[in-house]
């Protein structure tokens, strides 16, 4: 299950990606957009700056803006930039210790299975397509 800094990052850039592309949006017209604080929007804001999705400028005429063009995101860049990986059970988690039941676990293939099928499906998944 995905937590609201998750689906709130998405609507960001959804919001961002819907408006002219050269201005810079205040943040305020976003949360007032998505109906969601302003305060929250900030904390998930300045992770994907960090992460440099999204650019930032401050002062009077401030705000943010996509850094590159929505169809070269891809949702589960988002995602697992605020989420963390996507990925079903702990053991397939990338900095997970090795399991000491991996050879003799009836269920790890299909979760292998579904975890590759999830990624296909976020990675896939263009920011584009949702606008």
């Amino acid at each position: 299950m995905f937590s609201t800094k998750g689906r709130y990052a998405l609507r960001i850039m959804i919001d961002l990606a819907e408006q002219n592309q050269e201005e810079l949006v205040p943040l305020k017209d976003t949360a007032d957009r998505i109906g969601v604080s302003k305060k929250y929007l900030e904390i998930i804001a300045k992770e994907l700056v960090k992460a440099k999705l999204i650019i930032a400028s401050s002062g009077k005429h401030g705000g943010y803006r996509l850094t590159r063009s929505p169809e070269e995101y891809s949702v589960g860049e988002i995602i697992e930039l605020l989420e963390g990986p996507i990925v079903p059970i702990a053991c397939l988690l990338p900095d997970s210790d090795e399991c000491p039941r991996e050879k003799s676990c009836p269920t790890l293939p299909m979760w292998k299975e579904f975890a590759q099928l999830e990624h296909d499906f976020f990675f896939g998944k263009k920011l584009s397509d949702l606008i």
